[in-house]
């Protein structure tokens, strides 16, 4: 049989069809996902990477390849911004005008080339050959001329040229440098109370990958449990938190495979426990959640309510997510009811319960380490929507306690309209409230600030940013 003779192009070369690369395929169509549909990459990110294991099967699509796709998908969207600054100065048009996902192919491209140790070679032409399949050779072509723009400066050269100095503009400096919109730069710098090192110190831990925290469920499972997995170490301040290694997957976990342990930051873990710890006169026998969902807080909660003969009530405006507290409280060793309410109409009488939690809606601002694409989509503006919310919530929680019992008000946010605005309102409002001391509550860890509410922070605890105020009614 004669040998077919090979395509070619007009122009007479020959045709090459491209070569798919699972890897980055599969990285761009999660970044596709983050940005037509305000998808999260936590929740994206699994489904594809199961659908390629099942598609190239797992030799072709191994555990290296996974990890791999997950420090391209995450490792672009945290330094976003830095990318989009040294696009713009390779780029002959503004951003705008640059086709979504010709920008994600090059910001895929830029972070191969400036956050990880492929070589240069392989970084751009692994990034043209992904152009080729997705966009096409036309754009492949302005792919390639970009990226190798790109790949003449590693990232502190770039830096160098994009970024403004730090004494002419400070918050512009850090943003570009550290990759968060200037907005949220100014906020935490306000949370934090001034000083370079402190803010460049956060900026830097919201870019790194978050560990896996579990938390073992008191009276299903035991810390001791859980450190029997492999790669598994203790918490650093709850006593029920176990950290997985890198690689670590809490899937394999018996224990959180049968729901007697859950994947909790430590952070909150310890909002839960510190409400829990103050010690209150008179019966300690109803607590409530009043924003429950996912459900992570109810079920710690409704475990240690059960060790004391207390029962809880974890209300969840949103019946969906309602179903996903039920399904974290389901095998409790006590008694609890979960319910779909609207926190600020509560079905429950005025005075019900002696401990309340509510964690209220924020811009979660304190967990840009595992959710990196909520800074790019958080405005300032939002604040002005969640304020009523949370204002109202609190007002149900106080309103909700007895005399002599406690709220905890807790925001995944350190700022500080989210945070000490929001109590500061409401006990003006209701003078009948009194702040308590909550670092005594969280025996153990350090740097709790001033007091008498306590913000955790990345950098400093190795947890979410969470917020916690503890007040006691107290007529």
């Amino acid at each position: 049989m004669s040998e077919q003779p090979r395509r070619s192009r007009p122009s007479g070369k020959p045709y090459r069809r491209p070569q798919k690369d699972p890897v980055r395929i599969l990285a761009f169509e999660a970044l596709r996902a983050v940005d037509e549909r305000d998808a999260y990459a936590n929740l994206v990110l699994p489904p594809l990477l199961r659908k390629a294991r099942e598609q190239e099967g797992p030799d072709k699509f191994d555990a290296r390849d996974a990890a791999l796709a997950t420090e391209l998908v995450y490792g672009t969207l945290r330094r976003q911004g830095t990318y989009d600054a040294v696009i713009a100065a390779c780029v002959d048009r503004p951003l705008r005008e640059v086709d979504p996902p010709v920008l994600d192919v090059l910001s895929l491209g830029a972070h191969q080339l400036l956050g990880t140790r492929i070589p240069t070679h392989a970084a751009v032409s692994a990034s043209v050959e992904l152009a080729r399949v997705v966009l096409g050779d036309g754009r492949a072509k302005f792919v390639n001329a970009v990226l190798r723009k790109i790949a003449q400066h590693d990232l502190d050269g770039w830096l160098e040229q994009v970024a403004p100095p730090y004494d002419d503009d400070p918050e512009d400096h850090l943003a570009v440098v550290h990759s968060h919109p200037r907005w949220i730069v100014s906020a935490l710098w306000d949370s934090l109370g001034g000083g370079r090192a402190g803010i460049e110190d956060l900026l830097e831990a919201d870019n790194e990958r978050p560990e896996v925290t579990l938390v073992a469920r008191p009276g299903r499972s035991t810390s001791e449990e859980l450190l029997r997995e492999e790669a598994a170490v203790a918490g650093r301040w709850s006593p029920y938190a176990v950290r997985l290694a890198e690689g670590g997957e809490p899937g394999a976990v018996d224990a959180v495979r049968e729901g007697r342990a859950g994947v909790q930051d430590e952070g909150s873990q310890l909002v839960a426990l510190a409400l829990a710890n103050v010690p209150i006169d008179g019966p300690d026998e109803k607590w409530l959640d009043g924003c429950a969902g996912p459900g992570g807080k109810a079920a710690l909660l409704a475990a240690l309510a059960a060790q004391r003969g207390a029962t809880l009530l974890a209300s969840e405006k949103q019946p969906h997510r309602a179903g996903l507290v039920a399904k974290a409280l389901a095998g409790n060793p006590g008694p609890y009811q979960v319910i779909a309410a609207d926190g600020t109409r509560p079905p429950w009488r005025p005075g019900s319960f002696d401990r309340v939690l509510m964690d209220v809606p924020c811009t979660g601002l304190g967990a840009l380490r595992r959710r990196p694409e909520a800074r790019w989509r958080r405005r300032p503006e939002d604040l002005d929507g969640f304020a009523p919310l949370q204002r109202g919530l609190l007002r149900t929680a106080l309103e909700s306690v007895r005399v002599g019992g406690v709220v905890g008000y807790a925001t995944c946010s350190p700022h500080l309209a989210e945070t000490r605005a929001v109590v500061a309102d409401l006990l003006k409002q209701f003078p009948q409230a009194e702040l308590i001391d909550a670092r005594p509550m969280l025996p153990g860890v350090p740097a709790l600030g001033e007091g008498p509410d306590v913000q955790l922070w990345p950098h400093v605890h190795g947890t979410d940013a969470m917020y916690l105020a503890l007040i006691r009614r107290t007529g």
